[in-house]
């Protein structure tokens, strides 16, 4: 490493994947210069960290804070404008401007109380209620029943989506039944294009359950930030509920809800990016440490990694928010195509362009960097480089693609939206039908939010376990010596699947290259 901004010059300059007996050579010599130089930062924690740390992405973090305010105002006005009293800010002259004087329909004789604020509102909280049921619920359940609740999160996703899509054909709602019975068969055909790929990713999300379930402090930090996140969506939730009252078209609401939506998310995966980073900072401590009761763990690990999230490290948690969660996805989607094409020279050549592309974003933009963050307080940008050279440079990158856990708790994420969305439109299918796909879609993305909130404790020690196998394999052993067993045999085997593959598709074109 030069100045703590990379993690091994020599690892990062080898042109070849060592296998992992090579990995454990090179963690045997790392592990030396962790013992005869302190001082060095070959360290993977700088020895001062606190005089270290600077601000990171600033920019990002002003930007974020600019978008609280905004917003945050134009919930306030949006949901007053119609609490108990229709347009009591006389909002409504804005969406009438193109009316003449003499088109303007006349003012009603009576106030219609359904378009008020407070009808819409409680629909919400419904929506809050059973998305804090789900996500609580899974994460205790998953304690105890780990590979259970991992696999009805896979096999359930695709059968409530096809139970959702007749309920929508049902009533008469074609084009969201046909967005759902497309949701399932897409899913459905993923599962198959993966389903070999699923002994390894249980094995490391069972694993990654084991180290959160020994740091109960951090399920705390969950819980608090869930909070957090409640008394934000208290404001959100009051002004969308306005904002489905309001007297303009139907379109003009649907681009409300939807920008006011992106904005939500944002919010949302900018806490649980920093509770991703808090947590990676515990499971990275405890690896490094050999424990969570070791003589060597810094006083009050927590708090410090808590004051770090929230302080210098935001700005790039910020950042990083906007753009990470929608390359991943997209990533998994080119992945599981391209599994699957065969030798259709002429679509692959297709999907490989889309594919580099997609690959050149996730050096800069993925969800590893927050682990650096988080242990080095880089900005997100240099940390997901680093991360992803790191990869590269140590033939991990090839464990990391195989791996679905990613994937499997994304879907842990959608089948919890699905069911606060669905919980909250049987409510509103009784009461205002004509508002069940405006209100339901919503309360979807809240309960997608919260149950995200709980899922990525799991996530991060995923990202924290790989970033230590990558930089120091000793840790892992130290730890847990048959799950380090089966990493090195599981990267043993996909380096040895990734050159059969190099070679063939180098005989296949050897031909056409001796003809020219």
């Amino acid at each position: 490493m030069r100045g703590g901004d990379s993690f091994d010059s020599d690892a990062a300059s080898s042109s070849s994947s060592p296998s992992p007996p090579a990995i454990q050579e090179h963690a045997a010599a790392h592990q030396g210069q962790y013992q005869t130089d302190t001082s060095s930062t070959t360290s993977p924690l700088p020895p001062n960290p606190a005089a270290a740390r600077q601000c990171r992405d600033i920019f990002w973090l002003l930007i974020f804070i600019f978008h609280l305010l905004l917003f945050g105002s134009a919930l306030a006005l949006l949901g007053a404008n119609r609490f108990h009293k229709a347009d009591r800010l006389n909002i409504d002259r804005f969406t009438n401007f193109t009316l003449t004087a003499t088109s303007l329909p006349p003012p009603p004789a009576s106030e219609d109380p359904s378009r008020h604020t407070e009808t819409f509102w409680p629909f919400y909280a419904v929506a809050a209620v059973v998305g804090l049921l789900v996500a609580w619920s899974w994460l205790a359940l998953l304690g105890r029943h780990a590979e259970l609740m991992m696999r009805v999160s896979v096999h359930g996703l695709t059968t409530y989506l096809a139970v959702v899509s007749v309920f929508c054909f049902w009533a008469h709602h074609f084009f969201w039944g046909l967005s759902f019975a497309v949701g399932a068969a897409l899913q459905f055909v993923y599962l198959l294009s993966v389903f070999d790929r699923f002994p390894f990713t249980m094995l490391v999300l069972q694993k990654s359950v084991k180290m959160v379930w020994s740091l109960p402090e951090i399920v705390w930090v969950v819980y608090t930030f869930t909070v957090v996140m409640l008394c934000w969506f208290v404001l959100w939730s009051f002004g969308v509920a306005g904002i489905v009252a309001l007297s303009i078209d139907v379109n003009g609401r649907w681009w409300l809800i939807v920008v006011f939506s992106v904005s939500l998310f944002w919010t949302g995966a900018v806490l649980c990016n920093t509770v991703h980073v808090i947590v990676s900072g515990m499971v990275f401590l405890v690896l490094l440490h050999g424990g969570r009761r070791a003589s060597t763990m810094p006083s009050k690990p927590l708090l410090k990694t808590l004051r770090h999230a929230l302080t210098t490290n935001f700005g790039s948690i910020c950042y990083g928010s906007l753009f990470t969660a929608a390359i991943r996805t997209l990533r998994w989607m080119i992945r599981g195509v391209r599994s699957r094409i065969g030798n259709n020279e002429c679509l692959l050549c297709c999907i490989d362009f889309f594919f580099h592309l997609v690959e050149t974003l996730v050096r800069f933009f993925n969800k590893y960097a927050y682990v650096l963050i988080a242990v080095h307080g880089k900005s997100f940008n240099r940390s997901a480089r680093d991360a992803w050279e790191l990869f590269q440079s140590t033939g991990i990158e090839a464990l990391v693609a195989y791996d679905c856990s990613g994937a499997v708790l994304l879907m842990t994420v959608i089948l919890g939206g699905l069911i606060a969305g669905t919980g909250t439109g049987i409510w509103v299918w009784f009461k205002r039908s004509d508002k069940i796909i405006m209100v339901s879609t919503t309360a979807m993305l809240v309960g997608m939010i919260l149950v995200g909130l709980a899922v990525v404790v799991v996530e991060s020690a995923v990202t924290s376990i790989y970033i230590c196998f990558a930089e120091d394999p000793t840790l892992i052993e130290r730890w847990d010596p048959e799950f380090f067993s089966q990493l090195s045999e599981a990267l043993h085997q996909r380096l040895q699947y990734r050159s059969a593959r190099a070679r063939q598709a180098f005989n296949n074109r050897l031909p056409d290259l001796t003809t020219i």
